[in-house]
């Protein structure tokens, strides 16, 4: 496992799934939900200047990094789960969520069904599930065909246990600034993906979108929701799996969305802008004020997050 300066790293039973959560600083809570191919570690520019005010909790979703290995249960709506049932383990009422990527899609599921758990929600590359979706809403091409490719049977194994090179080639296509990722960071990623249980846990996560989750969300699934929790949504202008075309009109679905687009960024903006994206986040809590803070006095969840 990657290590960081002052992170620690715990195993929490929540639920049926032994969940890993690197955990820094403290305060009220913000959970970090990364995306694929990644894990943890995609937040390791993000955790210090966020653990300066925060407590900051990021977990490896079911399947990847150090959580449980799972063969089942890739929907996004059990995903969103697995973080109330952290979140219920670590006895947190209310905390921040920031998503990234698959993060940020489960982020707003969060939100949308159980709001009075989220606190602020920052979605980082990843447009709300509200609209019923048009051709104008869907992944590009590219994006499109890689999800196939990888929900295609045995084909993620094959990719990412015999082509050591394929995690950093789907990085570096997504990203604008590639000078942002060591060769390190890569290795990292593809060491972990190269499992056969992570490279299955990639097809699953893949498959259950396609199979079961994208008809249903274009056909409106959220659309009778409303996104209650402040959101802030980042996006980076260059990311080619989601064009900035994706981000707009949503605001009539939500009491407080706001959107930014990031120039001379793409798909990986945790890690291609953190200084800036940790300022706006920053800015954007402080206008919550101390509520959060206070959830999380009341529920004792800082002393059972760092024992």
């Amino acid at each position: 496992m990657p290590q960081l300066p002052g992170v620690r790293h715990r195993f929490v039973n929540a639920g049926d799934l032994k969940t890993h959560v690197a955990v820094a600083g403290k305060g009220d809570p913000v959970i970090l939900l990364h995306g694929w191919p990644e894990h943890w570690y995609a937040w390791r520019h993000m955790i210090p200047p966020l653990a300066e005010r925060h407590q900051v909790l990021a977990p490896d979703l079911r399947g990847f990094g150090w959580t449980d290995i799972a063969w089942k249960g890739f929907d996004k709506e059990n995903m969103a789960g697995d973080v109330l049932r952290l979140m219920d383990a670590l006895e947190i009422e209310r905390a921040r969520i920031v998503g990234h990527d698959w993060g940020g899609w489960i982020g707003f599921i969060l939100a949308l069904r159980h709001p009075d758990r989220v606190e602020q929600l920052v979605s980082v590359n990843a447009p709300p599930p509200l609209q019923r979706l048009t051709p104008r809403h869907l992944p590009t091409a590219h994006h499109l065909s890689l999800m196939i490719t990888l929900a295609a049977p045995y084909a993620a194994q094959r990719l990412l246990q015999k082509h050591p090179g394929y995690v950093r080639r789907l990085i570096r296509k997504g990203a604008h600034d590639r000078s942002a990722f060591e060769k390190e960071d890569f290795r990292i990623y593809a060491r972990d993906l190269k499992s056969p249980t992570r490279a299955r846990a990639s097809a699953l996560l893949y498959r259950t979108f396609l199979l079961r989750e994208l008809l249903p969300v274009a056909a409106g699934r959220y659309r009778g929701l409303r996104l209650t929790p402040p959101t802030l949504v980042l996006h980076g202008k260059h990311d080619p799996a989601a064009p900035p075309r994706l981000f707009s009109g949503y605001e009539r679905f939500a009491d407080d969305l706001r959107v930014e687009l990031v120039r001379d960024a793409g798909h990986f903006l945790p890690e291609e802008r953190p200084e800036l994206v940790a300022e706006k986040m920053l800015a954007f809590f402080a206008e919550a004020g101390e509520p959060a803070a206070a959830a999380a006095a009341e529920t004792g969840s800082e002393a059972a997050a760092t024992d």
